[in-house]
């Protein structure tokens, strides 16, 4: 299974790109939400490195290999939570996420069914179907950025802290903002004991901060 590829891109179309790698090309699909931050993966050097998703679509007799490519593992991981929900496979995943993770998270968090149904390949019932088998799944991907640092973990921080800092810098967050983040969930939840449980704290704090920008204004 292949897992990750890192290469030259020597062909880019709308929703894919051939990568060459070690003298061979592959074609690795991407959705249009991770298609539209590709630039700013691209390594120094003009190579760019992928996470990959593989598995093998049987159309009638044939058994044919794929690789759906994503910038990191936050973005893969949502993906894998996607296609979870029943109805839903690889190319339809593939497909529907077209706009930005951070929002598609969002309006699950919120049971936004009109977003939802915006989302290409997705109607009013498979709509219902991700607010029930999601919702209160997925709230870290609602932290998600545009942007990608490297916070470091703070002093006497626990794996589970090391962890969820580590998943804020591939959403995007700076040092800073996500080792404060980090302090304010501990604080509010010091029960939190994973990764997962801090990240969703994360969330709901931001989520009411939000909430709170609103009313003031």
């Amino acid at each position: 299974m292949i897992a990750r590829i890192q290469g030259k891109i020597v062909e880019r179309g709308e929703h894919s790109l051939l990568i060459e790698n070690g003298g061979f090309a592959y074609e690795v699909s991407l959705p249009a939400a991770s298609m539209q931050r590709l630039e700013s993966a691209l390594l120094p050097d003009g190579t760019v490195r992928l996470v990959t998703y593989h598995y093998h679509h049987v159309d009638k007799s044939r058994s044919i290999p794929v690789l759906i490519g994503f910038l990191n593992e936050v973005e893969r991981d949502f993906f894998l939570a996607f296609i979870t929900v029943s109805g839903i496979g690889p190319r339809g995943a593939l497909r529907a996420l077209n706009q930005p993770i951070s929002l598609i998270a969002k309006a699950i968090d919120e049971g936004d069914l009109k977003f939802l149904t915006s989302l290409p390949g997705i109607g009013q019932q498979k709509a219902k179907l991700i607010v029930a088998e999601l919702q209160n799944k997925v709230g870290k991907f609602g932290l998600m950025k545009d942007t990608q640092s490297t916070p470091a973990p703070r002093s006497g921080a626990t794996d589970a802290e090391e962890e969820a800092l580590a998943v804020l810098a591939q959403l995007g967050y700076k040092k800073q903002e996500a080792l404060a983040m980090v302090a304010k969930a501990v604080e509010k939840n010091s029960a939190a004991a994973t990764a997962e449980e801090l990240l969703n704290e994360v969330y709901k704090l931001k989520k009411t901060e939000l909430q709170g920008d609103h009313t003031d204004g």
